[in-house]
């Protein structure tokens, strides 16, 4: 068996004795990375050039060895029982797999991050209409799951500037009436709101005029509405 032949073995979990403790060291390493699952993940599109590109860059980096000073002591030939010291080119080569594997699972690992943050996106819009309140108003409301919650970007016009103690209140209501508060603002433009409770539950999206008057319950007074279909 040849020391190509030895490392595959060990790699693959057979304990071959014929490998020095360096390059023991190395293929675990290898042999560790190799067996991270996020190395079989399916990665985007884009991950083939990127690994190229990187393992193209790392090459540019190393030191040529097509001209060895000296003759590899790897190269010569072993007594019987003689463990042969694996030689500074093949080290070299080795040395270089390993940064080209280290390569590949860091962008398969961010590969698989970008999937799985694209399966769960939910983004969609929302139009708000008005009600008998305030009839000129209306607005948008941009909703994005997160991992700190639902963020609802709102953009209204025609809602006068309240202050004072007065102020809007943003709800996300249930079918069955029950309403959760995502926030307070003083007027339409640039708003974001914050939600801990999915709209799938939650759907209908309302705003109300309120005053600072210690009852945190709603004041009714609705002046936009809109119903959150998620995709």
């Amino acid at each position: 068996m040849t020391e190509d032949d030895d490392r595959v073995a060990y790699l693959a979990g057979d304990d071959v004795g014929a490998i020095d403790d360096s390059a023991r060291a190395d293929l675990d390493a290898l042999r560790s990375l190799l067996a991270d699952e996020a190395l079989w993940a399916t990665p985007p599109a884009a991950l083939e050039d990127a690994v190229v590109a990187t393992i193209t860059a790392e090459a540019a980096r190393q030191p040529g060895t097509d001209a060895p000073t000296e003759r590899p002591q790897a190269d010569r030939s072993a007594s019987p029982g003689e463990v042969v010291p694996l030689g500074e080119h093949r080290r070299h080569r080795l040395r270089f797999a390993l940064s080209a594997a280290a390569a590949v699972v860091a962008l398969a690992v961010a590969g698989v991050l970008v999937l799985r943050s694209g399966d769960d996106a939910i983004d969609t819009t929302v139009a708000l209409e008005a009600t008998d309140v305030l009839p000129g108003a209306s607005g948008t409301a941009h909703v994005q799951r997160t991992d700190s919650g639902w963020r609802i970007e709102l953009d209204a016009t025609g809602l006068p500037r309240l202050d004072g103690g007065r102020f809007y209140q943003g709800w996300l209501r249930s079918e069955d009436g029950q309403l959760v508060p995502i926030g307070t603002f003083n007027e339409g433009a640039d708003v974001v709101l914050w939600a801990g409770v999915s709209p799938a539950d939650f759907p209908t999206l309302t705003v109300t005029e309120e005053a600072a008057d210690g009852d945190q319950a709603s004041s009714g007074r609705r002046v936009l509405v809109g119903t959150i279909v998620l995709p």
